[in-house]
């Protein structure tokens, strides 16, 4: 059987619940759609408030083809497929096809480029739908030939009337014996997602009581439920991050194989390849840092590259960073020196700058001896001259200790040879 938030997915827009600022009497996409002059535009929203159900209704009350791509899975070459199958449909029919792009901020710029001559010549009318904020993460050439329409969050009375359509109009929901005694925690754990709200009430509602007797939901008998069942529905939340945990701690690990599997139901569950390129940025610097200084490299290249190029080739510059990443020598040295001096901030508060270090721009500062006494390193042999950095308080503190892998260890060296024997370098 579907999904219960398929089922009672609305096919009119007199069945659509929400964005009545949008699609309400006398609202501007209602009015389009009235007049039948329909013009490109993106829906930009949270997820599960309604964005791909709105494009599929305008195309049931228009009567004209509709075209779906997801930008995870779709490339150009199906992006040209489409646009070409529109062609020929706008060749039988007056109005043009509808073409809409789910998540479009995940396509790349050549992808979205790929669009601009379909829609300026209206063998498409373009619907795209975005999580994201499109002045950021739609080309400027597109955008300027579509408009953007911005979704809110389903409210409290937005999700509590689909609730009672969904138990008085779905075909298993409406035959069982189910009473609502408290909405609360069925409408704040959806988050305004109107999906998401399917999902837990289908979940509560999965096992019926015997024959005759009253299914009661209250507040705990929902929160009891989805806490045992989040994994099942719950992707934007603990599994989320749970996930991204499993596959740092892999490449922290330096198992390659864990990283891969995890990076795969990362990308299988539709995670923001931003989200992901970030995570692998924090984890070269933290897990590997000095190690392999060219892993933050790899990381930091990868970010840009995955945004030039889209899904879903951007998957295999993930593998490879993911793998680069998990198979290099590790340290965390970096980051435990920046915890230790933050800690060390916080023990002795603003202790002030010896005045050798200080700057001194005017003849006051000159006078008050600011800059007195600096030693200019690259005046001396090897660029390196022994004198105190630290405050006097904090004198001969260390934070950043080299780990034992071969690039630390010449690390190593080179600290004991010039400061010999001070900070425990020796």
């Amino acid at each position: 059987m579907r999904p219960l938030a398929e089922r009672m997915r609305p096919q009119k827009l007199t069945d659509y619940v929400g964005q009545s600022h949008l699609v309400g009497e006398g609202a501007v996409l209602r009015r389009a759609i009235e007049s039948g002059r329909l013009p490109s535009f993106i829906l930009w929203g949270p997820p599960g408030v309604g964005k791909t159900t709105l494009a599929k209704i305008i195309a049931n009350e228009l009567e004209i083809p509709f075209h779906i791509l997801s930008a995870i899975n779709s490339g150009v070459k199906d992006i040209r497929e489409t646009i070409e199958k529109a062609r020929r449909q706008q060749f039988f029919d007056t109005a043009s096809p509808i073409l809409f792009i789910d998540e479009i901020h995940r396509f790349s710029k050549s992808q979205q480029d790929s669009l601009l001559g379909a829609v300026e010549q209206g063998i498409v009318t373009l619907i795209g739908a975005t999580t994201e904020n499109p002045s950021f993460e739609v080309n400027a050439a597109l955008l300027s030939r579509a408009q953007v329409y911005v979704l809110k969050e389903l409210t409290a009375e937005d999700l509590k009337e689909m609730v009672d359509r969904a138990l008085t109009q779905d075909e298993t929901l409406s035959k069982q014996a189910i009473k609502i005694e408290e909405y609360e925690a069925i409408l704040q754990l959806s988050g305004g997602d109107g999906r998401k709200l399917y999902n837990i009430l289908e979940l509560v509602t999965s096992e019926s009581p015997e024959d005759g007797e009253e299914l009661v939901i209250n507040n705990e008998f929902v929160r009891q439920r989805v806490q045992e069942n989040l994994t099942r529905f719950d992707k934007g939340g603990e599994q989320h991050y749970d996930i991204a945990s499993a596959l740092i701690k892999s490449i922290r690990g330096s198992d390659p194989n864990a990283a891969v599997y995890w990076l795969a139901r990362l990308i299988d569950g539709g995670e923001d390849v931003k989200f992901i390129a970030r995570r692998l940025i924090i984890s070269a610097s933290e897990d590997i840092g000095l190690a392999n200084p060219n892993a933050l490299l790899m990381a930091t290249t990868a970010a840009q590259a995955v945004q030039t190029v889209g899904f879903p080739e951007s998957r295999i510059i993930l593998s490879q960073a993911t793998v680069y990443l998990a198979t290099s020598p590790k340290s965390n040295a970096s980051y435990q020196a920046i915890n230790l001096a933050q800690r060390k901030v916080k023990e002795t508060g603003t202790l002030p700058v010896p005045l050798a270090l200080r700057n001194a721009p005017t003849k006051l500062m000159k006078e008050l001896d600011y800059g007195s006494g600096y030693k200019y390193a690259h005046d001396f042999d090897g660029n390196f001259v022994e004198m105190e950095f630290l405050p006097e308080k904090i004198t001969d503190t260390t934070f950043y200790k080299p780990q034992n892998n071969p690039s630390e260890r010449k690390i190593w060296e080179r600290l004991k040879a010039w400061w010999k024997g001070k900070y425990g370098y020796n």
